[in-house]
């Protein structure tokens, strides 16, 4: 009877095209995938046979027997999105993005998807109307119809999408004006949870409707650029004071631009270029936090340079290009700190140009091309880069030979990540070089537009370094598999940079690395570094491995011939891979359990390690002290999960950090972090007190600080002020913990993320040092060093370790170097595209005044203290600690006695506590709270006042070597 059924079955897989509905026995899910496979070109191998949920055809993710996403990015698919992809009726997220050979129209019943959160077919060939039954999808949140040929109007219904955050429909064909709502439909304003707006490269017309924003509304992006919009621009748009991004350029629109434009005070990057605004020139005042404005080719009055050319620090780039602007160009301007294109040509400046004494150091290009200026002054100093003078009457003279009469080039190349290493390598058409291994392989490629940096320097390697790094972090890359090329400012006045991404080993990724990096990069997962601004991807057709035609050859019919005699070997071996199965179910529980060696008592317990006072709470122990996790007990969250304040039994405030479901670690990493917070103790090291592990719960139990962090208090966010003998005892309390490590602990352990966010204060100022989650043992002392993966955070991450991946405890040393330039300035690592190290080091090679000419970036609450104690001192031993070479570097132990010395030279205790308090040793167990390794610098602290604020969560990372 058994081989009739074998038979049976071999029969019909052999001959039976209808095999995948019998096996599903009708499933609708089942025939609607097979349906839109018959419809589609290039589909996954693994669609060509089997249950999709069983066999788990690639991009398909199921509950049960149902399908609840698909994620198809990047696949290069051809043909057309049937009406069957409405029976899918629990899908949840839908990704068909870069597919561009999907085309047609988008089918209605997309709407009957009533449970879908996220729809994105970014970058296909949609063509027709966008289906105004996507307004029935209640419950969507992501909504990416971009860089397709969708045309007609934007249906009103999109007003129903009342939970909806990200709306981008640009770069389409799309007319007509903005729907707003009325007392018989819907309309965009009445999405009060959007935050971006992006309706760019569109043809709409008509004008913007007033109604079209309130102080309702939550947006941080408009972009409306590139369109034909005419009219003024609404007043109601200054009511919006969450915007960041304003991109009104290139349309039609007219009339003075509104008076209260100025309470947009979160607005970095403001485009009202090539319109036709008349009236006054628009008052930007109290607009600080601008990065870049463009107010080119309007209407303006002639008028005198506004006042806020002269106040707007924060600016990076101006550009007035045609703007009935006269008199002088104010000499405030090109101090600007950060400031580095200023563009005025086409104005009616006519007074002698004075650029001042106090030029910026990033100012790359000043273009007054076409004015009247009949005379220069470039300052003591003078000033190097590209100025141009063309068409003005300075150059009808004897300067008429002067490079600034002449049209200059940029000196400098845009960046390109190095293949200096690599130059011998020559690869196979279609396939580049790796910057991390110098091997060829086909990499994932495409085209990054960033459509409002806060920058215009191509040039800056910091930044574009930053840029790689986050990538290879976010999108769980190798460090240096990121290869950028040839970044440039295109006519929409949008960055476009050329990536690659390649495979860690192999010369090929796979289908589901391509889908994940598809969804990452166009449902916004991955964010770049802040001052990139919003972002798209479009990427190249990826060739995957063992692509060619799909045709099948005579040996391959036979071959699937013989296949099916194979059938029922499988189907026997069906029955022994079950009982294997079991049995690792049965390994995987007992790993599910690693603490049963830690049993306090009994005959399991010969193997406990020894805790040194860590506690184990009980999940209700640690309930019952937060009021069952009250929200006002909540101090702080992150993307591990939130920490609490609690309260034990006998009075000691703690703080909690409890892991959420997502993102929780093995048990047995857990437990590995656990025994190496245990094992060191230091007053200068923050105490773990204990952890919890049971009802699916990971949590760990610190110490509470509460003065916060060093950065906290350098930046007066703690209100801590720090005088200059607080800080060098911080200083000396910080080297004494990690000289600990490096030195005492058995073995020595290098911490790897040593930073002023990691370095804690106590209640009597005591310094110390937090966070173990990136830390490496070396437990062979004769290596000298750990050969690992580059971790650590932008700005304190040691130059050589970066190079060679070759790890040491020299590392620390440089890392802490750029804490003791943070200690002197204040300032983050990198803030404002500057790099603390480099910046200190040039004032330095600059001049030799007091104090080594730092006056200029000295932290102003020391700045004009008389006497700072052994300061050029503490200087000379920071700059010792960043140099570039290892060997150069003094130890941890160096540093202590050198600042020991300090203190004791002017009589000072070499206590790490504050003058009035005396130090307490806790002898508890350590680790720490700490900001995540892939939240890259610079980047906005957390809110607080004087408590602790553990928003960036606790390294619960247990490896040694994370992920």
């Amino acid at each position: 009877m058994a081989a009739i059924q074998l038979l049976l079955i071999f029969l019909v897989f052999c001959n039976s095209p209808g095999l995948l509905q019998v096996f599903s026995q009708g499933s609708s899910d089942v025939t609607a995938l097979t349906s839109l496979k018959a419809n589609w070109e290039n589909t996954p191998p693994s669609w060509r046979s089997g249950d999709p949920c069983g066999n788990k055809w690639e991009g398909v993710t199921c509950t049960g027997s149902r399908v609840t996403a698909l994620g198809l990015s990047s696949m290069d698919l051809k043909g057309t999105l049937s009406g069957d992809i409405g029976e899918l009726s629990e899908l949840t997220s839908l990704d068909l993005s870069f597919n561009r050979g999907l085309t047609g129209s988008l089918t209605a019943r997309i709407g009957d998807l009533k449970k879908l959160n996220l729809l994105i077919l970014a970058g296909c060939g949609f063509t027709g109307g966008i289906p105004e039954e996507i307004g029935n999808l209640e419950n969507l949140s992501f909504l990416a119809l971009n860089s397709n040929n969708f045309s007609g109007n934007i249906p009103p219904t999109l007003g129903k999408l009342s939970q909806l955050y990200w709306l981008d429909l640009a770069d389409n064909q799309l007319k007509g004006s903005f729907p707003v709502s009325t007392e018989t439909e819907p309309g965009l304003d009445l999405l009060h949870k959007a935050k971006h707006f992006h309706f760019n490269k569109n043809q709409l017309s008509g004008s913007i409707p007033d109604k079209l924003f309130s102080s309702d509304m939550e947006l941080i992006h408009i972009l409306f650029d590139g369109n034909q919009l005419t009219g003024p621009i609404p007043e109601t748009l200054g009511l919006i004071k969450t915007l960041e991004v304003l991109r009104l350029d290139r349309n039609l629109l007219s009339g003075p631009v509104p008076s209260n434009l100025n309470n947009l005070t979160k607005l970095h990057e403001l485009h009202l270029a090539s319109n036709a605004l008349n009236g006054p020139v628009p008052n930007l005042t109290g607009m600080n936090a601008l990065n870049y404005v463009d107010l080119s080719n309007n209407e303006f009055d002639l008028s005198e340079a506004p006042k806020w050319f002269s106040t707007l620090q924060s600016l990076t780039t101006l550009v007035m290009e045609g703007g009935n602007l006269q008199g002088s160009v104010p000499q405030q301007l090109f101090s600007f700190p950060q400031l580095q294109q200023v563009k005025l040509k086409n104005n009616l400046f006519n007074e002698s140009l004075d650029m001042g004494n106090s030029i910026s150091q990033q100012l790359q290009l000043v273009d007054l091309q076409d004015n009247k200026i009949p005379s220069v002054t470039l300052g003591m100093n003078g000033y190097t880069n590209i100025l141009i003078l063309v068409g003005n009457p300075v150059c009808n003279g004897p300067l008429s030979n002067n490079n600034f009469c002449q049209l200059q080039q940029e000196k400098k190349k845009p960046y390109s990540t190095s293949l200096a290493r690599c130059v011998t390598t020559s690869c196979p058409s279609g396939q580049s070089v790796s910057p991390q291994s110098c091997d060829c392989a086909y990499p994932y490629d495409g085209t990054l537009y960033f459509r409002a940096p806060f920058f215009r320097d191509v040039t800056n390697a910091t930044v574009f370094l930053e840029l790689e790094r986050s990538l290879w972090e976010k999108l769980s890359l190798t460090p240096g598999s990121v290869f950028l090329q040839n970044p440039f400012f295109d006519s929409d006045d949008y960055l476009r940079v050329h990536l690659d991404l390649f495979p860690a080993t192999g010369k090929y990724f796979s289908r589901s690395e391509i889908q994940r990096f598809g969804f990452y990069l166009s449902n916004q997962t991955y964010k770049p570094p802040n001052e990139f601004g919003p972002y798209f991807f479009l990427p190249s057709t990826y060739v995957f491995e063992g692509a060619g035609g799909t045709s099948l050859s005579k040996g391959a019919i036979i071959g699937i011939a013989i296949g099916c005699f194979v059938v029922i070997l499988v189907l026997i071996a069906v029955g022994i891979y079950a009982v294997r199965q079991k049995k690792r179910a049965e390994r995987a529980i007992e790993l599910s359990k690693p603490f049963a060696s830690w049993a306090p008592s009994g005959k399991d317990s010969g193997g406990a390690p020894q805790l040194k006072g860590a506690r184990w709470f009980s999940y209700d122990d640690l309930k019952r002290c937060t009021n069952n996790f009250l929200e006002s007990n909540e101090i702080g969250s992150g993307g591990y999960g939130k920490v609490y304040r609690g309260i034990l039994s006998n009075g000691e405030v703690i703080a909690i950090k409890r892991a959420q479901q997502g993102s929780m670690q093995g048990g047995l990493e857990f437990k590995t972090e656990i025994e190496l917070l245990s094992r060191v103790h230091h007053k200068n090291l923050v105490g773990l007190v204990g952890f919890c592990f049971e009802q699916g719960e990971q949590m760990l139990v610190y110490e509470f600080m509460p003065n916060g962090t060093l950065r906290e208090s350098l930046s007066g966010r703690s209100g801590i002020h720090l005088d200059w003998k607080r800080r060098l005892r911080v200083a000396l309390g910080s080297a004494r913990g990690l000289a600990y490590l490096h030195e005492l602990a058995n073995p020595p352990i290098i911490h790897r993320d040593v930073k002023s966010t990691n370095i804690l204060l106590d209640a009597n100022l005591t310094a110390k040092v937090a966070d173990f989650g990136l830390s490496k043992l070396v437990s062979d002392t004769g290596k000298g060093h750990v050969s690992t993966q580059v971790k650590g955070t932008l700005g304190y991450l040691d130059p050589e370790y970066y190079m060679t991946q070759q790890l040491t405890e020299k590392s620390d040393v440089y890392s802490f170097g750029v804490v003791m330039l943070e200690l002197i300035t204040a300032r983050q690592p990198i803030e404002k595209g500057k790099y603390i190290v480099r910046e200190v080091r040039m004032v330095m090679n600059k001049n030799d005044e007091h104090h080594y000419g730092l006056t200029e970036i000295m932290d102003p609450n020391i700045r004009n203290v008389a006497s700072l104690i052994g300061f050029g001192r503490f200087l000379e031993l920071a700059m010792r600690c960043v140099e570039e070479s290892a060997a150069d570097r003094p130890t941890m132990s160096d540093v202590v006695k050198e600042i020991e010395t300090i203190l004791q030279n002017d009589g000072l205790s070499t206590n790490s506590t504050s003058a009035s308090s005396s130090a307490t040793d806790f002898g508890t167990a350590k680790g720490a709270p700490r900001h995540p390794y892939n939240d890259s610098l610079p980047r906005k602290e957390p809110n607080s006042s004087n408590s602790f604020d553990y928003s960036g969560g606790y390294a619960l990372s247990a490896k040694i070597e994370p992920k």
